[in-house]
């Protein structure tokens, strides 16, 4: 599992992805103005299943000009690995980083390296950032959409989740 998700999606040169709901900053296009508030709708507990496991997400509500989040993926009672992000309010914009963890909190990353992905476009429900796409359904349901990229290619993935209670 581990190697699907090493190799997010790092786009170069202002690379435009092809994916439905997936798109990149191009070179040298502004960024997309928003506040933290334009997400807050984020902030709960959401669970889904996806790679044959349970996949869950807590966000905090925003509070200053940042929100964190984690996500755990378990396959029965084992977890698979973990993520710490956070989205912060910067530049007028907002910017979305994200790190992995295996299961004893080794992390994936260089230790001073995060996947960083700016917000490219706004829409209502839906902030696009650069190869991550957060997507309001309802109040009880999200997607997240996340270009990755595996031995066939880049791929397009969505994770369906429901708000949950603890």
């Amino acid at each position: 599992m581990k190697a699907l998700f090493i190799t997010f999606l790092l786009f170069s040169n202002g690379w435009l992805y092809g994916q439905t709901n997936v798109l990149q900053r191009q070179k040298d296009q502004e960024l997309a103005q928003a506040k933290l508030s334009d997400i807050g709708w984020l902030g709960g507990y959401w669970k889904g299943e996806a790679f044959g496991g349970i996949i869950e997400e807590l966000w905090a509500p925003p509070t200053g000009t940042s929100m964190m989040g984690t996500f755990k993926l378990r396959e029965g009672e084992a977890t698979n690995f973990y993520e710490l992000m956070t989205i912060s309010e910067e530049k007028g914009s907002l910017v979305f980083r994200l790190k992995h963890f295996d299961p004893t909190l080794k992390g994936w990353e260089e230790k001073d390296e995060s996947i960083t992905a700016w917000l490219v476009k706004k829409e209502k429900n839906k902030l696009f950032f650069e190869g991550f796409t957060f997507e309001k359904k309802s109040d009880d349901e999200i997607i997240i959409y996340v270009a990755m990229e595996n031995e066939d290619g880049i791929e397009e993935m969505s994770f369906q989740y429901k708000r949950a209670a603890f």
